[in-house]
């Protein structure tokens, strides 16, 4: 690539810090959590929300568990300001949730944004300005002191016009482009301010250290939250909040870094919406933790309907690919993916194991409102019989022999490979039934008789073939043995090996009976089919009759043998076997 030497590390190594943080495996416990939704991700939008849209998005926030939500800027335009005035004069904002409203750190600003909140019983003001070398050296052309200054009268006017109000609002500060600050200088900035404040245990501030531009790899930002937080003033008093951006791609990486380097709070939106690449995307975060053991004290149990609400009020779209939330993330295509998933299961069921541990699925979709059918196991032409298996399995209580299951799945894949296209469902059950189950070409069963004569069974079967009736009889050890060989000898087949399986399909009383049949010609080919029906012997014949049908050439062999009953003996056997 071109012009590689115009770009330079734009971010600065703090002095040296204690490392020990990089040790821990994860964090322990939750952090604050802070929605800038309807704010950063507001602002990022083509087409912002309307009043109605974020009323709507912030219930589901404070549905989901946030206890801190910035509500937007409100000297900033009226529809902010109106926002707030509607939350605080409609009541909706509970006493166990704070506001959270951003001003920059000018005279003017502050003071429209205290009269926004009047009547708010617990608010955050949350003032920055910007403390970068580049924003110092090319948009303000201030000193170190200078910025210093503004940030500390800011501070100042805060606390201020909080004793006029007699309210008891918290306090938040940003030193802006933090990324881009030489460390030791914004702690200085951060300390003045808390010097202003002096908080308390029982009022503590905020300080928010913002990745604005992501300038650094994730241990970086990391460290320069640790060194922060080592030597910030009260810091038993102050909760250290960030607020990662994702212009690396590193949004949630930077979040989970700096809480284990002391962070005790995240700023972020769900799905990561923001501007430019978008912000921390809380949902990830917040499923990363619970994936780990630890509850992140918000709701995602009914991720579709979140998504739904999303995409509608926002018109963006989660990335089907979307960590826990996209369409596809669950969705197992490869053969060898859904086979291991489906056995992953299934030993689930038989050892009742405490901890999730299924290949493949990091987590249980069921947790985030998603179902094992609709979106795990996905069927195309890259499926295996694995995954064709379970969705027969477990949607259609169809448990087919293992051979069966792949002879299936090279079918379904087919007609997949064929249409250019994924398969549903119930899809997979059409076919089943259309060329597995109870076929009547070339040959229909229409009625049959069994006999037992000493330790012998004697057949007597009624077909359809060629638009002719005819009776075969047969005799075997067995109901099925005396059926197959009076078939098999009408119409010529040899059948070197047969497999054969049966079990209820609707689990009750009056349930259906699903029988299965796989025949092996001279050949070595085997052929399977199914039969389904209330008595059992009816399902097990009608599966050999499908599994005949279904062999190579036998089409050809009816028509060959043209076998015919006269109307006279047709007659006679319904009358003596009654209608089956």
């Amino acid at each position: 690539m071109k012009n590689v030497e115009h770009y330079k590390k734009g971010y600065y190594m703090p002095p040296v810090v204690d490392m020990s943080w990089a040790q821990k495996e994860c964090t322990d416990k939750a952090p604050t959590w802070c929605s800038v939704d309807l704010r950063d991700g507001n602002q990022a939008l083509i087409i912002p929300m309307s009043l109605d849209e974020k009323i709507e998005f912030y219930k589901t926030l404070v549905h989901m568990g946030f206890k801190e939500i910035e509500v937007g800027f409100p000297a900033a335009s009226e529809t902010e300001y109106e926002f707030l005035r509607t939350l605080v004069e409609q009541d909706l904002i509970p006493d166990d949730v704070t506001v959270q409203v951003l001003t920059q750190a000018r005279e003017h600003i502050i003071r429209k944004t205290f009269k926004a909140l009047e009547g708010v019983k617990n608010a955050i003001v949350h003032v920055y300005n910007s403390t970068s070398v580049a924003q110092r050296q090319q948009v303000f052309h201030k000193s170190r002191a200078e910025i210093k200054k503004i940030a500390v009268d800011g501070a100042r006017l805060l606390r201020d016009l909080t004793i006029e109000a007699g309210a008891n609002y918290r306090f938040e500060y940003s030193p802006e482009s933090f990324t881009g600050t030489e460390p030791e200088f914004a702690l200085e900035v951060c300390n003045a301010v808390l010097d202003v404040w002096q908080p308390t245990r029982d009022r503590k501030a905020i300080i928010n250290l913002p990745s604005t531009v992501q300038m650094s790899m994730s241990h970086i930002y990391a460290s320069q939250i640790a060194f922060l937080s080592q030597h910030l003033k009260y810091r038993e008093n102050v909760v250290l909040s960030l607020h990662p951006h994702n212009d690396r791609g590193c949004g949630v990486a930077d979040a989970e870094m700096g809480l284990l380097a002391g962070a005790d709070r995240i700023e972020g939106t769900l799905f990561g919406n923001g501007e430019r690449t978008g912000n921390a995307d809380i949902v990830t975060i917040g499923m990363n933790m619970f994936a780990l053991g630890i509850d992140p004290e918000l709701d995602f149990s009914h991720m579709p309907e979140l998504i739904d609400m999303y995409e509608r009020v926002t018109r963006m779209e989660v990335h089907p690919r979307q960590p826990y939330a996209g369409k596809l993330v669950f969705a197992a295509f490869s053969g060898s993916h859904q086979d291991a998933i489906a056995k992953g299961m299934k030993f689930r069921e038989e050892r009742d194991e405490a901890y999730w541990t299924v290949p493949y699925l990091y987590i249980d979709p069921h947790d985030v409102g998603r179902r094992y059918e609709a979106d795990v196991i996905r069927i195309n032409s890259q499926s295996g019989k694995g995954g064709v298996g379970f969705i027969m399995e477990q949607k259609y209580d169809v448990n087919m022999p293992k051979k069966m299951r792949e002879d299936f799945s090279y079918f379904v894949k087919e007609v997949s490979d064929h249409k250019h296209q994924e398969l549903k469902p119930a899809e997979i059950y059409q076919i089943f039934s259309q060329y597995y189950v109870n076929t009547k070409d070339p040959i229909r069963l229409e009625n049959f008789s069994l006999q037992k004569r000493a330790d012998r069974w004697l057949g007597q079967i009624l077909l359809q073939a060629n638009g002719e009736e005819v009776i075969l009889q047969g005799q075997g050890n067995g109901q099925l043995n005396a059926v197959s060989n009076a078939i098999c000898k009408a119409y010529g087949i040899t059948i070197t090996n047969l497999v054969y399986s049966e079990h209820d399909l609707d689990r009750d009383s009056g349930s259906r009976g699903i029988a299965y049949f796989g025949l092996t010609d001279t050949n070595g080919k085997t052929t399977w089919g199914a039969g389904i029906d209330t008595d059992t012997i009816t399902a097990s014949i009608m599966a050999f009759v499908t599994a005949i049908n279904r062999m190579e050439g036998m089409t050809e062999r009816v028509r060959f043998r043209a076998l015919k009953s006269s109307p006279a003996e047709v007659g006679q056997f319904r009358a003596s076997v009654g209608q089956h």
